[in-house]
C-alpha cells in the first residue's frame, strides 16, 4: 500500500476540544460560563462545580443553541451556584492558620505545631497538624492523602466483617480512589474501587456505598433482586442515596481542593 494512500485510508485524529467563555447575568451578578466545544459529547450539557458553571456543547451544537439552553436552564444555575457558595466550604489549609479539617460529616477544628517530619492526628481539640519549618505544598497534600486513606481503612476494617459473612466470596483487593463521578464500583476480577472523598461524608453514607458494591458479588447488576439483597442489609439505603444527591458534588469539590 502506497504511503498516499495509507495516510487517505487511516482514521483521522478527532477534532480537539475548543474552549472560551460567555457572560450571563445571573441576579444582581454577571458570572463567566466556561463554553467547551466537545467532539466526543452527545449533546448539550450545563454542569456546575467550585470552579464554576461549564457549558459543553457537541460538535452538531451551534452558538445560539447553547445560548438558548443558558437561557432555559438559568433558574437551575443560580441554584447550583448557591450551593457552592464559599461558606458552604471550609477555606483552603495554609500551613501555620488555623483551619478546618473536614471528616465523618464534620468540620473538625485544625490548629498546627512545630515538628520535624509531617504529621496528622485526631486530638482532643480536633485535629493537629505537626509540620516543619521548610514544610511545601507537595507535603501536604501528601500528608493529607495519607491521612485519609489510614481513615478510610479504618472504617472499612470496622464494616466488612458485618458483612462479608453472607457473600459467596471478599472483594478480591480495595482500591482508594479520587473519582469523578462514582462513588464505588466493582470490577470483573472482583477488585472494588471507592471514592476517597466517602470519608469526607456521613459514615453511613460511606457504609451505604460499601454494602452496594459488596451486594454486586452477589448480582453484577441494579436489578430488583440486587436491591432486594441491599434492602436486607442496608434496610436505610433511600435516605443515603439522597443524602448524596444534596451533598455529593460538595464531598467531591472538598477532597479537590485539599488534594
Amino acid at each position: 500500500m502506497s504511503r498516499t494512500l495509507r495516510r487517505l485510508l487511516s482514521p483521522s485524529p478527532p477534532p480537539a476540544m475548543q474552549r472560551d467563555t460567555v457572560r450571563l447575568r445571573l441576579d444582581d451578578a454577571e458570572i463567566e460560563v466556561l463554553r467547551v466545544r466537545d467532539p466526543r459529547a452527545r449533546r448539550i450539557k450545563l454542569s456546575v462545580d467550585e470552579r464554576g458553571a461549564r457549558l459543553t456543547l457537541p460538535l452538531r451544537a451551534s452558538l445560539s443553541m447553547g445560548e438558548r439552553f443558558l437561557e432555559q436552564h438559568r433558574g437551575w444555575l443560580a441554584q447550583q451556584l448557591r450551593h457552592y457558595r464559599s461558606d458552604r466550604m471550609p477555606a483552603p489549609l495554609v500551613p501555620g492558620e488555623p483551619g478546618q479539617l473536614p471528616l465523618r460529616g464534620e468540620l473538625l477544628p485544625l490548629h498546627w505545631q512545630e515538628g520535624r517530619y509531617a504529621k496528622l492526628d485526631i486530638d482532643a481539640q480536633g485535629a493537629c497538624v505537626q509540620w516543619p519549618a521548610r514544610g511545601t505544598p507537595a507535603m501536604l497534600q501528601r500528608l493529607l492523602r495519607e491521612f485519609y486513606e489510614a481513615q478510610t481503612r479504618a472504617d472499612l476494617g470496622q464494616w466488612l466483617p458485618r458483612y462479608l459473612p453472607g457473600l459467596p466470596r471478599a472483594p478480591t483487593r480495595i482500591r482508594l480512589k479520587v473519582m469523578s463521578s462514582q462513588w464505588g464500583s466493582l470490577a470483573p476480577d472482583g477488585s472494588m474501587a471507592l471514592d476517597l472523598a466517602l470519608v469526607l461524608g456521613h459514615p453511613a453514607a460511606f457504609e451505604y456505598v460499601l454494602v452496594h458494591e459488596l451486594c454486586h458479588l452477589l448480582q453484577a447488576n441494579h436489578s430488583p433482586a440486587f436491591w432486594h439483597e441491599v434492602e436486607q442489609r442496608f434496610p436505610a439505603w433511600r435516605e443515603q442515596r439522597d443524602y448524596f444527591h444534596l451533598e455529593g458534588r460538595r464531598l467531591k469539590a472538598m477532597l479537590r481542593q485539599l488534594l
